[in-house]
């Protein structure tokens, strides 16, 4: 669904249209789902994803069209995420393990025994946090550079920035990745 479509949705549905509601829903789900997962974390997606759409229907009276739904619905999932990372990282972490150092040791990420897609997961969740946003809004989510400096609040030119640095320290990464499984390969 284009961003015309999803704003005419998003109109009718603040006046009360459900149908309309419903498609709007159905046309952005998989992209504020996809952005929350890789800004906030994987496990709490789809509980993000849906206090982004309670946020978005509660502010919808207020929302007047002067950019895309899609961008708007976008701005309110950042926020979302952002939320959530500051509540997190607030409250104090507790383990029931007796040997927590074992343990953490345990979830630590393997490179040499990795398929590549958890290597590339693992490099995009490396990546600064603003680039990272940058990249999946632009790379995976599929926003323009325009939208996404609408939803991250800066200058075009500061999310080509971003992207293209995001780029540049994912392709450094995954070079590491295959050097060093390239390396692992040749001594077994």
């Amino acid at each position: 669904m284009d961003d015309q479509e999803l704003t005419r949705c998003a109109l009718a549905a603040k006046q009360g249209d459900t149908d309309a509601a419903t498609r709007f829903v159905h046309g952005t789900q998989r992209q504020v789902w996809q952005l929350l997962r890789h800004l906030a974390d994987a496990h709490v997606a789809e509980d993000l994803t849906q206090e982004c759409y309670l946020r978005a229907f509660r502010s919808l009276a207020t929302y007047r069209g002067r950019s895309s739904a899609r961008t708007w619905l976008l701005s309110i999932a950042r926020r979302v995420a952002a939320d959530h990372i500051r509540h997190r990282d607030r409250r104090p972490r507790t383990a029931d393990i007796d040997d927590w150092q074992l343990a953490a040791e345990r979830v630590q990420p393997r490179i040499l025994s990795i398929p590549e897609g958890y290597a590339l997961r693992s490099a995009l969740e490396a990546l600064d946090e603003r680039r990272r946003e940058a990249f999946v809004l632009t790379q995976l989510v599929g926003l323009s550079y325009e939208e996404t400096a609408e939803v991250a609040g800066c200058r075009t030119g500061t999310i080509r920035s971003r992207v293209a640095r995001a780029r540049a320290d994912l392709v450094d990464r995954l070079h590491e990745y295959d050097t060093d499984h390239s390396a692992s390969s040749r001594g077994s």
